[in-house]
């Protein structure tokens, strides 16, 4: 199918294959990945900041943790209702606001004093998130028509996430040593110049009030989101087997079946069912659980074990990972044909067994690892990685799906990404957890840890590989 934009008649959405784009759309676009550039160097300059700020706050390990868990609980709780909010009352409307929230949000966390007032902003960002990630993919997806013009835009909208997600390690870095608050208050400038261009280059849209509002759907699926994610990851405080953790998840299944239940009666679902029955799309939401899942407890465990207990600042940390996220910027001018000739079930494939390899090969790590023999070859294969895989896993997620659901998509690969997130390091920040102080005792009790997030990403492997199963057709296939 051929989408069309809302542009006035100068700046039509470009057909399948056209891709001398008006300087309004390439304005549309370069707006959008800034934003979703800006959601990644957030989480991850934050990252960066933990022991910093556990320091100067007197902050717990499990509390920091929260400063991460916090803005997944927002985002991930709420991205299914921000996907189909955007379609139902307008894709810029939704956009603009939530990017205004967004800002204040930063600006706030970079002035509070408090550990629970900062993790509030915290869940306060990722609510915006919630709607500005969903919205701005499904902006894209309804202006630039499936094929070649789509693929070339989510490749570079996409890039621009995973640019953001290695990016912000380094300025990260170079934040922390100024000060850790930069962190918070870096993202506010940029955030501000993003929200006037949107204003001035996002056409407007009409709502779509023919659809209806699915109200119950809503409120139980937020729920049951917001309480999910809240479960796993207070699971490892709390204990996995207690009667909060067990009857939490109780309570997540009731209302998941409470929420089925209603989107199989009411007229208009929030979540079309249906939907779910296309292979490429339920294949690519797990494939983002695993690379996102893995990614981040990866981070999460060496991000604490260089700074914390071998010592190194914040800025060598930062320059150490550099080089992943130099490879993912420097491919992007070729990611939409590597994606056109090989297709992106291959290429996920690939994307997660580069990442597999990266931790596996991070086990030999010891308490003065060298760089150049034991840091950079996993830092080069995570960069391969996330380079292949994300622009491929969220074109896959979109394609072949009608306008009107284009917002309901993206949310839920948004969705899958940060729920994925949250329970993946949930369960490492558990399995990793110690009172060791000795570097050696330290290593020895993360390694588990390390060995799981490989076998998260040997997983996605499998998953994504069932693509060719019974398949004896060799033409590279780009979704299906």
């Amino acid at each position: 199918m051929t989408s069309t934009a809302t542009i006035p008649n100068a700046d039509h959405a470009p057909a399948d294959g056209d891709l001398n784009w008006s300087l309004r759309l390439w304005g549309i676009l370069i707006t959008l990945c800034v934003v979703l550039f800006l959601d990644g160097l957030d989480v991850s300059m934050v990252g960066v900041a933990l022991p910093s700020i556990g320091d100067e706050l007197n902050l717990s390990t499990s509390t920091l943790q929260w400063l991460i868990s916090g803005y997944i609980l927002g985002y991930g709780g709420l991205l299914l209702l921000g996907g189909r909010t955007a379609d139902l009352l307008g894709r810029r409307k939704v956009f603009l606001i939530a990017l205004s929230v967004f800002a204040v949000a930063s600006l706030l966390g970079g002035v509070v004093d408090s550990g629970p007032l900062l993790i509030a902003t915290r869940f306060i960002k990722g609510l915006a998130a919630a709607f500005t990630a969903p919205t701005g993919l499904s902006i894209i997806t309804t202006t630039f028509a499936e094929g070649k013009a789509r693929n070339k835009a989510l490749s570079i909208y996409t890039l621009f996430g995973a640019s953001g997600f290695s990016s912000g390690l380094v300025f990260g870095g170079l934040m922390t040593g100024i000060g850790w608050r930069w962190t918070f208050l870096l993202p506010v400038p940029i955030a501000i110049g993003a929200l006037i261009a949107a204003f001035i280059l996002i056409p407007r849209d009409k709502a779509d009030t023919s659809g209806g509002y699915d109200i119950a759907g809503a409120i139980l699926s937020t729920s049951a989101m917001l309480l999910l994610v809240y479960t796993v990851v207070s699971a490892p405080e709390a204990g996995w087997g207690s009667a909060r953790t067990i009857g939490s998840f109780v309570a997540v299944v009731a209302l998941g079946a409470a929420f089925i239940s209603v989107e199989q009666r009411v007229a208009h679902p929030l979540l079309r069912l249906g939907i779910l029955r296309r292979g490429s799309l339920v294949r690519a939401n797990i494939a983002i659980i695993a690379m996102a899942g893995s990614y981040f407890s990866f981070q999460f465990i060496i991000t604490i074990y260089l700074q914390q207990t071998l010592g190194w600042s914040p800025l060598a940390l930062a320059m150490a990972l550099l080089p992943a996220g130099l490879l993912v910027a420097f491919s992007a001018p070729f990611a939409d044909r590597i994606i056109d000739r090989f297709g992106t079930p291959r290429l996920i494939i690939v994307s997660l067994v580069a990442m597999a390899i990266g931790y596996f090969l991070f086990l030999r790590v010891d308490t003065h690892p060298a760089y150049v023999a034991l840091l950079l070859p996993t830092v080069l294969l995570l960069g391969l990685g996330f380079a292949l895989g994300f622009p491929s896993i969220n074109i896959q997620a979109t394609n072949g799906i009608d306008d009107h659901e284009q917002g309901l998509a993206a949310g839920l690969v948004q969705t899958s990404m940060q729920v994925g997130a949250a329970v993946v390091l949930a369960i490492t920040t558990a399995i990793i957890t110690t009172d060791a102080t000795a570097p050696d005792e330290v290593l020895d009790a993360y390694r588990p840890g390390l060995v799981f997030v490989g076998i998260v990403a040997v997983v996605g492997v499998l998953v994504a590989a069932t693509h060719f199963i019974g398949r004896t057709d060799k033409t590279p296939a780009v979704t299906s």
